[in-house]
C-alpha cells in the first residue's frame, strides 16, 4: 500500500472548531489507541511514526480534505498484517473510524478549546460515561492485552473499577494510583465530574 504524503496546505496552529474538534475528539483516540508502547509512542515510533500529538500526526499518511487517499485512515479498515490497530488490540468502532474520518475531510484541522455540550447535570452511563470511556481508556484497556489486566470495553468491568474507587483514583490523579489517561492529557473537570458523580449515585448501568 503507497504511502500518503501530508498534504502542504493543513493548517499548523490551533485553530477555532468548525466541526470536528481535534483537540477534545481526535487527538485522545490517537493516544489511546496508536500511541501507546510498543506501537506509536516516541519511544517505540513503528514505521517511523509517533501519534501522540498534532504534529506529529500530520507528518505523514494524512491528506487533509481526503479520508480516502489518507493511509492513516484507511488501516483502520484492513485485516491481516496490514490491520490497525493491530491484533490483539481492539477495533476501533464504526462512529470512532466514522469521525476520523469526517475530521480528515473538514481538512484535518488542528481544533483546539473547543465548545463542547458536556453537562455536569448529564452523567448516565449509556449516554455519558461510556462515550468517554471509549474515547480516553479502551485503546489501552480492552481486548486479550488490556494494559494492566484491566478490561473497560463492558459496564460489568468498568462497575469494579468504579465500586473499587480505581476508577476516580486514576482520573484525578489521586496520589497512590496510576495516573490516566497515560501519557496523555488529563480529562477535563466537566468529564470528572460527570465520573465521579456517576460513581456516587451507584454506577448505574442506566
Amino acid at each position: 500500500m503507497p504511502l500518503s504524503n501530508v498534504d502542504p496546505t493543513p493548517q499548523p496552529g490551533p485553530v477555532a472548531n468548525n466541526g470536528v474538534c481535534f483537540e477534545s475528539e481526535i487527538l485522545p483516540l490517537f493516544q489511546s489507541n496508536c500511541a501507546k508502547s510498543g506501537c506509536h509512542d516516541a519511544a517505540t515510533h513503528q514505521e517511523e511514526l509517533i501519534l501522540d500529538s498534532y504534529a506529529n500526526i500530520m507528518r505523514k499518511d494524512i491528506v487533509a480534505g481526503s479520508a480516502d487517499r489518507s493511509k492513516i485512515y484507511r488501516v483502520l479498515f484492513e485485516t491481516g498484517k496490514d490491520k490497525m490497530p493491530p491484533t490483539p488490540n481492539a477495533d476501533l468502532t464504526a462512529a470512532q473510524k466514522a469521525l476520523i474520518g469526517k475530521w480528515i475531510n473538514e481538512g484535518a484541522k488542528n481544533t483546539v478549546n473547543c465548545n463542547t455540550s458536556c453537562d455536569t447535570a448529564q452523567f448516565k452511563y449509556g449516554a455519558n460515561i461510556s462515550v468517554v470511556i471509549n474515547t480516553f481508556c479502551t485503546g489501552c484497556h480492552s481486548g486479550t492485552a488490556a494494559s494492566g489486566g484491566i478490561d473497560l470495553s463492558n459496564y460489568t468491568n468498568v462497575k469494579i473499577q468504579a465500586t473499587n474507587g480505581r476508577l476516580v483514583g486514576a482520573i484525578t490523579h489521586t496520589a497512590g494510583y496510576s495516573p490516566m489517561p497515560k501519557d496523555a492529557n488529563k480529562l477535563n473537570d466537566c468529564q470528572i465530574t460527570q465520573i465521579k458523580k456517576w460513581v456516587a449515585a451507584g454506577a448505574l448501568n442506566n
